[in-house]
């Protein structure tokens, strides 16, 4: 994969991943009524479908790690869409299988992706592992903080696990980050010039993630008070830490294509 189309691609597909494995992977369906998969279900069928198109505008003839990377991120992307489908239809179950299949759809993506790395495999490897912890904690814990609006009764328990692994996922990033190197690299100039001066882009990527550290320790902070306005706080804080990680994750993938 080539150019700022490629970058995306990375940057979506561990968006993809990460919120499909803490949406479907954790006891959240034991615990949240099941409006709230079709809600995540229907925003991550965009984003997928936004990455793998990203990949195919990106794909480089002959590339066998490019040509893999398109057909497993539209497939996660049709497989998403299915899923989102048959909550619609109150197919619960059958949805629930799909939407499992799609986790490791979308993590076998990212393994694909992981051949087109300009560093070793396994590098590259845990580097999309990291921004897909990273990305998807954070974006499903943005959208379970606004189901909290419409589900009253639903306890602390599932937004707390949620920010504990934003935390967690922050210290992950914060490696993988580092493993990217400060050397300069060559980028797309068409995504930002800037990024190729003086390699400013893992010193960006740095401080957006010192930037949604300290909003995940607010996050925390928030969610310790006891009344209800709190979850909406800590909301408010996601919002941010959306922005920040995504950022980050854009100015540090433009490192990563070979």
């Amino acid at each position: 994969m080539t150019g700022a189309a490629g970058y995306m691609a990375l940057v979506l597909a561990e968006a993809v991943a990460g919120t499909l494995a803490f949406v479907w992977l954790t006891p959240l369906w034991s615990e949240v009524k099941r409006g709230f998969f079709t809600l995540a279900s229907s925003i991550v069928f965009v984003v997928a479908l936004g990455a793998g198109l990203s990949t195919r505008a990106a794909q480089v003839p002959g590339n066998d790690a490019g040509r893999w990377s398109v057909t497993l991120s539209l497939v996660t992307a049709g497989a998403v869409g299915i899923c989102f489908a048959l909550m619609l239809a109150k197919q619960r179950r059958p949805a629930r299988i799909v939407a499992i299949a799609s986790v490791g759809l979308s993590i076998a993506t990212l393994v694909a992706m992981a051949g087109t790395g300009r560093q070793s495999f396994a590098i590259s490897l845990f580097q999309l592992l990291a921004g897909g912890a990273f990305l998807g904690s954070i974006t499903a814990g943005l959208l379970l903080g606004h189901w909290y609006l419409t589900d009253r009764g639903l306890g602390r328990g599932p937004i707390n696990r949620l920010t504990t692994a934003m935390i967690a996922a922050v210290a992950i990033e914060t490696i993988a980050v580092l493993t990217s190197g400060f050397g300069g690299v060559e980028t797309s100039a068409p995504l930002n010039p800037l990024l190729t001066a003086g390699a400013l882009a893992p010193w960006i990527a740095l401080g957006m993630v010192a930037a949604t550290a300290a909003i995940a320790l607010l996050t925390r902070a928030a969610l310790a008070g006891t009344r209800a306005s709190a979850v909406q706080s800590a909301t408010g804080f996601y919002y941010l830490a959306v922005v920040t990680a995504f950022t980050a994750e854009v100015a540090v993938k433009t490192r990563f294509l070979a």
